[in-house]
C-alpha cells in the first residue's frame, strides 16, 4: 500500500504540484498542500514538485500463513429455543464451499440447555459441534459469546466463519472481527471460495447498483455475515453423524461485568421472510386504500403481502413489510408483484423465489427480467380480475 507525503522543510508552497494534479487531488492549506479524498497515488506530483518535498512511502502488508487457517466455522444461533433456520442454511453453504479443498464443517452452539439442538445439527453432515452449555449463557450478552467463539476459533484456526445475519449476528461478527484485526463483509447474497482458500464475498453496494466482490487477502479467520433467505438449506438426513464437542465457558465468559437485570419477551409476530406466497405492491399503486386490494389477493391465496420501498418511504407500510436491501429477503414457493418495477435493491433479495408472477404495464420494467410470468397489463385490470376468479373457484 502507498500513500504521499509532505516533508513540510523542503516545501516552499509553490503550487506546482497542485496545479500538475489531473484529479483535482491536491488543496493549498496555510502555504501547503494538502491531499483530499481525490488523490489516486499516482506520482506526478513527487515529479513535478522542484524541491523534492513530496515522496511517496511504499508501506508492506503483512500476511497469514493461510496453510494453518483450515475448516469452515457456522455460528448456530438458537432463537426461541430452537435453531434459527438460517443456521441450516449457513452449513448448506458450508459444504459447498469446503468440499473442493477437503475442508471440514464445524458448527459452534452457545446457550443454557441446548443439547437437543445440538443433536439436531447432527443430522445435517457437520463434521464437528462444539457446544458451550451454561447457565451464564441462557441470554444473549455480546461479550460472553464473544469470548466463547473466540475460544473455539484460537483453538481449531478456521478460513472461515459464517454468521446469520439476524439482530444476534450483526452484533456478535464485529467483535469477533476486531478480537482477530480481520475484515468482516455484511449481508453477503453469495459467497465463492478460490483455490488458495479466500473467500470471495458478494454484496450489493452504492444502493444495490454494483455486486461488489470483496476479498480479505492477508488476514485470517474471513468472517461473513448472510441474510436468512438468501442460501439453501441442505436436506436433513435420518442418520446422525460429526462429533459434539462439549467446550467449557472461558475465563473471559466468567468475567463479563454485564448482567441481565429482567427480560420481557417480544410478542411472537409473523415475517414475510417465512410467507409461502406473497402478494407485493409497489409504486403503481395510486393511493394507500388500494392496499386493501393486495391484502385481499394474499388471503384469498392463502399467503401474506409485502410492499416495495416507495410505498414505506410513503408511510403506507413499515419496514417489516418491505422486500429490499433495506428491508427483507424472501423465497417464497409464489410472489406477485403489482406495480413493482424491480430496480435491483428490490430484485436481489426476491428473485429466488421458486415461480414469480408480474404485473406492469411497462414492457421494459427490470422485474420481467426475473419473472416466470409477465403480464403487461394495469394492475387495477388484472388484480380485481384474479380475485373474482379465485372467489369462483372457491365457490
Amino acid at each position: 500500500m502507498a500513500k504521499i507525503a509532505v516533508l513540510e522543510r523542503k516545501c516552499t508552497g509553490c503550487g506546482l504540484c497542485q496545479r500538475g494534479c489531473p484529479f483535482g487531488a491536491i488543496d493549498m492549506a496555510n502555504g501547503r498542500p494538502a491531499f483530499n479524498a481525490a488523490c489516486r497515488v499516482c506520482g506526478l506530483c513527487v515529479k513535478a514538485c522542484p524541491n523534492q518535498a513530496i515522496v511517496k512511502l511504499e508501506t508492506r502488508t503483512s500476511t497469514v500463513d493461510k496453510s494453518q487457517w483450515r475448516d469452515i466455522l457456522v455460528f448456530a444461533e438458537v432463537s426461541g429455543g430452537r435453531l434459527h433456520p438460517v443456521a441450516l442454511e449457513l452449513i448448506g453453504k458450508a459444504r459447498e464451499l469446503a468440499a473442493p479443498l477437503g475442508f471440514k464443517v464445524r458448527a459452534i452452539l452457545a446457550g443454557s440447555g441446548v443439547a437437543a439442538e445440538a443433536m439436531e445439527l447432527r443430522h445435517y453432515d457437520v463434521d464437528e459441534i462444539a457446544v458451550y452449555d451454561d447457565p451464564q449463557l441462557a441470554y444473549f450478552r455480546a461479550d460472553v459469546f464473544a469470548a466463547c467463539v473466540e475460544d473455539y476459533i484460537r483453538a481449531v484456526k478456521p478460513s472461515v466463519v459464517l454468521v446469520g445475519a439476524t439482530s444476534l449476528g450483526r452484533s456478535l461478527a464485529p467483535r469477533l472481527a476486531t478480537r482477530f484485526r480481520t475484515g468482516l463483509t455484511a449481508d453477503c447474497t453469495k459467497l465463492e471460495m478460490r483455490e488458495n482458500t479466500d473467500l470471495v464475498q458478494i454484496r450489493p453496494a452504492f444502493g444495490g447498483n454494483i455486486m461488489a466482490q470483496i476479498v480479505t487477502a492477508n488476514t485470517r479467520p474471513q468472517f461473513a455475515t448472510v441474510r436468512y433467505k438468501v442460501m439453501n438449506a441442505p436436506a436433513r438426513s435420518d442418520e446422525p453423524s460429526g462429533a459434539i464437542v462439549q467446550r467449557v465457558l472461558p475465563k473471559a465468559a466468567r468475567e463479563s461485568r454485564v448482567s441481565c437485570v429482567g427480560v420481557t419477551p417480544v410478542p411472537p409476530k409473523t415475517s414475510i421472510s417465512d410467507a409461502e406466497i406473497l402478494v407485493v405492491g409497489g409504486r403503481g399503486l395510486q393511493k394507500e386504500a388500494d392496499l386493501a386490494m393486495i391484502r385481499h389477493l394474499a388471503a384469498l391465496l392463502g399467503g401474506d403481502w409485502a410492499v416495495s420501498r416507495p410505498l414505506v418511504e410513503k408511510g403506507w407500510a413499515t419496514n417489516e413489510r418491505q422486500i429490499g436491501l433495506s428491508g427483507r429477503t424472501v423465497r417464497p414457493r409464489l410472489i406477485i408483484t403489482c406495480g413493482v418495477s424491480g430496480a435491483i435493491q428490490f430484485a436481489t433479495c426476491m428473485r429466488d423465489s421458486e415461480f414469480i408472477v408480474a404485473i406492469n404495464t411497462d414492457r421494459a420494467a427490470p422485474i420481467f427480467d426475473v419473472a416466470h410470468v409477465a403480464i403487461v397489463d394495469d394492475l387495477y385490470k388484472v388484480v380485481p380480475e384474479l380475485i373474482e376468479k379465485l372467489k369462483e373457484a372457491r365457490a
